[in-house]
């Protein structure tokens, strides 16, 4: 069932054509990610699809009667809204319904009284011919897991994280049957993210998303749409095959544009050397003319030359750190950490927002100061620092000039000197784009801006404070091979694990409470090593609560004493319980489906690079829910 068909979609603004002849269409249940380089116009098509734009050209085809809805990179929202009017500002009664019952529940933890205990049993009436009992859970999950405030609070109060977290909060909770989403993960720390595409990805909605996160996109999405110069090339399957296709269309395009070239060189001597064409053979020969010099003039994607930018020259000693404290309003940032810098490691760092990991940085620059500890700089240590809070300051100054001020030209690793507009180039500024003003560019050209101006500084320590957000997938592959031959140290935070994995040697995980974990691994050995270590607790705790329950009954009939009342169940853990017994049946079917595939009887490495990502989620809801299966057949069935 086609949820929605794009055909012949054409934009332009000003003298710069987005694209023409756009056309695909998303399929009941599809999850699709839209990639393509900043300016190419994924916003602007976003926002056609919504109606908030006009295209010049072709039509957009909504199925009848399907909600859609929509997640924007920034927000709009009124700020003196109350936070939690603004999460439930949808037109869904179950959802209203749901979120009424949530609040009471709330309430009622609070204080206690035979009113509210009336209302509650009205709104579960409600809930009941509403059918809105899992809407309720889904209020909890969300809002649990994107740590949004329940207090009454203002839109206007929050950050721009939290609002951008409030407003994701609310399209997950409106439940839409097409949901287009701009750059979801921006300000979501790691778990968060995790959470998210588990949650979509168990979702039965239809997803149009725009991300820059590689593993994201793997998890959730199956088909990949890409806008190039204008036009949609779709890819089924992950983003290393879709980079592998890419890279043959674009190999067979410079072929057919290099044949194209020739073709033209010769039939323009013809048409200098003719007469006007009065013949129709001579006509038919210049209006081929005009096709084969369309296709001869086409631009084609050039190989980007390798830079390795020749750091300061750094001593033996680096940076060494020696008990280093530090607390906010009686909160620990960092408690007690030692550590000393070795020469060309790439260290990544990984925590929940808040924890402290930006705080960490300022404290290793100098840009604050510890409680107590020390950090001792070596003699040679030239830091780059890339902030989060970006570059500011420039807004009447030309990009060119803004690089001038750190240096005229870049010396190479290998002698050559780039001049600071080549360098430019490299990071995706053309030359028109270069004599443009600061207060024109995008957000994501401000932030590429910002760290070329780092990189081209020399240091010989650099220091990235989330560093891929903003950018492009092709702008982020293009940093990441750059830091992967840098020769100086590299500290970074970042949420995205891809990145972190192509660079870093190991990683800094802040626990909170001013613990910070040097992990020598991966960010997915240390996830997985994490998860091993919570499934044996869990294991164990299992284990210790049915000793104890075989202790009390084995006590109970030695005393020859009566069994103590058990709890009652509650209808809604009944309902709970009523539900898992049909889900439990679900997910053990489709995890001897998929061992089928894993068990060597499919050839296709897509299939079952899928099947094992589903696997490793089948698995651990499997075994969530047998646990609380477990614990309400003890209530319901006591």
């Amino acid at each position: 069932m086609n949820y929605l068909s794009i055909e012949n979609l054409g934009k332009t603004y000003g003298e710069k054509e987005l694209f023409s002849d756009l056309g695909f269409g998303i399929e009941k249940g599809e999850k699709v990610a839209l990639v393509a380089k900043n300016g190419a116009g994924k916003t602007t098509l976003l926002n056609i699809i919504m109606g908030k734009v006009l295209p010049d050209s072709g039509q957009v085809t909504l199925r009848k009667g399907i909600r859609v809805d929509f997640l924007p990179q920034n927000p709009v929202f009124d700020p003196d809204q109350d936070v939690m009017d603004f999460i439930f500002s949808g037109n869904n009664p179950a959802l209203e319904v749901a979120r009424q019952y949530d609040q009471l529940l709330w309430r009622m933890e609070k204080e206690k009284s035979a009113s509210l205990q009336a209302a509650l049993d009205d709104l579960s009436l409600k809930m009941d011919q509403l059918q809105a009992w899992n809407m309720e859970e889904r209020i909890k999950e969300v809002l649990f897991r994107l740590e949004l405030p329940r207090v009454e609070q203002k839109m206007g109060q929050l950050s721009g994280g939290q609002q951008k977290k409030a407003a994701l909060a609310r399209v997950l909770l409106e439940r839409a049957d097409l949901l287009l989403m701009d750059e979801p993960t921006n300000h979501l720390d790691l778990e968060m993210t995790e959470w998210l595409e588990e949650f979509l990805s168990r979702d039965s909605l239809s997803l149009l998303l725009v991300t820059h996160d590689r593993a994201f996109l793997d998890r959730v999405c199956s088909r990949i749409i890409e806008i190039d110069q204008g036009h949609a090339f779709a890819y089924q399957g992950s983003f290393a095959y879709f980079l592998e296709k890419k890279a043959e269309r674009a190999e067979k395009e410079r072929a057919e544009v290099e044949k194209a070239r020739n073709l033209y060189r010769r039939e323009l001597e013809w048409m200098r050397r003719m007469p006007s064409a009065r013949g129709t053979k001579a006509k038919a020969r210049k209006d081929a003319f005009e096709e084969v010099k369309a296709k001869a003039l086409r631009k084609t994607e050039t190989q980007v030359p390798e830079l390795r930018v020749e750091g300061s020259r750094l001593g033996k000693k680096i940076v060494e750190v020696y008990n280093l404290c530090k607390s906010y309003d009686g909160k620990k940032v960092v408690d007690d950490f030692s550590y000393t810098f070795k020469r060309g490691e790439k260290i990544g760092i990984v925590g929940p927002n808040g924890v402290g990991k930006s705080t960490f940085l300022d404290l290793l620059t100098g840009k604050a100061k510890p409680d107590s500890g020390r950090v001792v700089l070596g003699q040679t240590v030239q830091f780059g620092y890339y902030a989060q809070a970006g570059m500011e300051g420039k807004e009447d100054k030309r990009v060119i000039d803004i690089v001038r001020e750190t240096a005229e030209v870049v010396r190479m690793q290998d002698g050559r000197e780039v001049s600071a507009s080549q360098f430019l180039q490299y990071f995706q500024f053309s030359p028109s784009t270069q004599y443009n003003y600061f207060s024109n560019l995008s957000g994501g050209e401000r932030r590429r801006l910002y760290l070329l101006k780092t990189l081209m500084s020399n240091p010989n320590f650099l220091v990235l404070d989330e560093p891929t957000n903003d950018m492009d997938l092709h702008t982020l592959m293009l940093i990441e091979d750059f830091l992967r031959h840098y020769q100086g140290c590299l500290l970074m935070v970042s949420h995205d694990r891809s990145f972190l994995e192509h660079l870093a040697d190991h990683i800094f995980v802040f626990e909170g409470n001013g613990k910070v974990k040097d992990w020598y691994g991966t960010y997915a050995q240390y996830k997985e090593a994490r998860q091993r270590k919570e499934r044996e607790q869990k294991e164990g705790s299992r284990q210790a609560g049915e000793a104890r329950g075989a202790s009390r009954l084995s006590r109970t009939q030695e005393s020859g004493d009566r069994a103590p009342s058990r709890q009652r169940a509650t209808y809604k853990q009944k309902k709970e319980y009523e539900e898992l017994n049909a889900r439990i049946p679900l997910l053990e079917a489709e995890k001897k489906a998929l061992e089928e595939i894993l068990s060597g009887k499919e050839s296709d490495p897509e299939k079952i690079s899928q099947a094992s990502a589903r696997m490793a989620r089948i698995l651990e809801d499997l075994s969530g829910a047998e646990d609380r299966w477990l614990e309400l057949s003890e209530i319901v069935e006591g």
